[in-house]
């Protein structure tokens, strides 16, 4: 999905734009690194203290220049408006992150509101409309019949989340001011693999699969993950 991001982004501003970009629930700061090192201001927002330090012991090997254009701030994705200004960004994250919440409408509407005109919205979220692939291809009949009628599921550490249907997402989009301007499929061929598999000899060849895939109908509909572009007015 980094090369969707990086697709939508080239899309969206000039060449060697130098973009304000915030990464809400950054983790442990692996896209926000990433982002920095193309030469992106990059302000990272993370409320779990220690993911906020991982992020932080990462960063710390980077070097002076990369370290300079990553800001960290310990925090809720749901108080942007307390840290930053509207307008604020020409690109955010949110990646991940929906999934744990109960009602993502104000924390999506908060985030627009940080979008500059013409910024960009990025959201990764569990794809309701097929909750019920990955046990069903597991053989777990019982899971995967409830998994129908529900957006709850729970993943794989254990935690009962909830994942979030195409149709709402994009209806949200267009009522807070940032409608979709793309979306991709994510994980549609590998959402099954065992944690911890061994990287297979012919991972290119597998990434080209995703990839394709993930842009491509009827598969993208499918698939574990759904990517979500949405563009402010």
């Amino acid at each position: 999905m980094a090369r969707q991001l990086d697709e939508q982004m080239a899309g969206r501003f000039p060449v060697g734009q130098r973009l304000r970009v915030l990464d809400v629930g950054m983790g442990q700061g692996t896209q926000a690194l990433r982002l920095a090192r193309a030469g992106h201001q990059v302000t990272g927002i993370e409320k779990d203290a220690t993911m906020l330090a991982a992020a932080r012991s990462a960063l710390a090997e980077e070097p002076e220049g990369i370290r300079e254009r990553v800001r960290l701030v310990e925090g809720d994705g749901r108080d942007t408006g307390v840290h930053f200004l509207p307008g604020s960004f020409d690109v955010v994250l949110c990646h991940g992150v929906l999934m744990y919440v109960d009602d993502p409408d104000p924390l999506l509407a908060g985030l627009a509101r940080m979008l500059a005109p013409g910024g960009l919205l990025s959201l990764l979220v569990r794809n309701g409309d097929a909750l019920a692939l990955r046990p069903g291809l597991s053989g777990d009949w019982t899971t995967a019949l409830a998994a129908f009628d529900t957006t709850a599921y729970r993943n794989r550490l254990g935690l009962d989340v909830r994942a979030d249907r195409l149709a709402a997402l994009t209806a949200t989009l267009a009522g807070i001011g940032a409608p979709l301007h793309a979306w991709y499929g994510v994980r549609v061929f590998t959402d099954t693999a065992a944690d911890g598999a061994e990287v297979p000899a012919d991972v290119e060849t597998l990434l080209a699969v995703e990839e394709r895939a993930g842009r491509t109908d009827p598969y993208r509909g499918v698939a574990a993950l759904l990517h979500l572009c949405g563009v402010r007015g």
